[in-house]
């Protein structure tokens, strides 16, 4: 009975830990850290990678990175390790792409900062330590521009111990818009406004899903 009793756990063991892994070819890479995959029954499902955050689009080294990862997976077969849900609905995973650890060799190359608040793999903190002290990747830039992009989302990018003019003047553009107000959807005119607020003035907030489209709502 015992016997039984141990075969039966570890299959069932054994079942949850292949219904943890989806395969699947990469199909979409929206930034540094969030891909689209294809499995075999032509199921979409949106991936955020786990452990690690990439910067920005907006922000420096941002399309470095979303570059970083598409060169490490797109149209190339991924396995996920699924650890997650994120409240955007996405499949929070570690990547694999021909044995290559996805979310490490990013921390590795410098093209990601490892996530703190969600980190569950502590070695990822060495593999940043050593990518900082190599000066590889966004550790190459000038300490200024390195803000980890969690605190950029939250409009860290206004708040420098010697605030640069140029982030905060009322400096208005040939397209009539302007940063001196910090805007959320509901006070934006048209799509155009909202990439305007979203791309030159750095405001986070208006894509909430991180997918490079502000407002959603103007900007189907």
């Amino acid at each position: 009975m015992k016997r039984l009793l141990l075969a039966c756990t570890t299959l069932l063991i054994m079942t949850a830990a292949h219904a943890a892994e989806i395969t699947g070819r990469v199909v979409g890479v929206s930034d540094g850290d969030t891909l689209t995959l294809l499995t075999a029954e032509k199921q979409q499902i949106k991936v955020r990678l786990s452990s690690i955050d990439t910067p920005e689009k907006a922000q420096p080294y941002g399309q470095k990175s979303r570059q970083a990862l598409a060169d490490l997976t797109f149209q190339k077969q991924a396995v996920l390790d699924v650890q997650d849900r994120d409240r955007y609905g996405r499949t929070v995973a570690r990547v694999h792409v021909d044995g290559v650890d996805v979310n490490r060799k990013l921390v590795e190359s410098g093209a990601a900062w490892v996530y703190r608040q969600y980190n569950r793999d502590q070695s990822l903190l060495q593999a940043e330590a050593e990518a900082k002290a190599a000066k590889r990747g966004l550790w190459a830039l000038p300490e200024a521009e390195r803000m980890p992009p969690w605190e950029w989302r939250r409009g860290g990018q206004l708040a420098t111990s010697n605030p640069r003019p140029v982030l905060v003047a009322d400096n208005s553009d040939a397209s009539g818009f302007s940063c001196s107000v910090r805007k959320n959807c509901g006070q934006m005119s048209s799509c155009a406004e909202a990439r305007y607020h979203l791309e030159t003035c750095g405001n986070g907030r208006l894509d909430r899903d991180n997918d490079g489209v502000p407002c959603e709502t103007l900007c189907e």
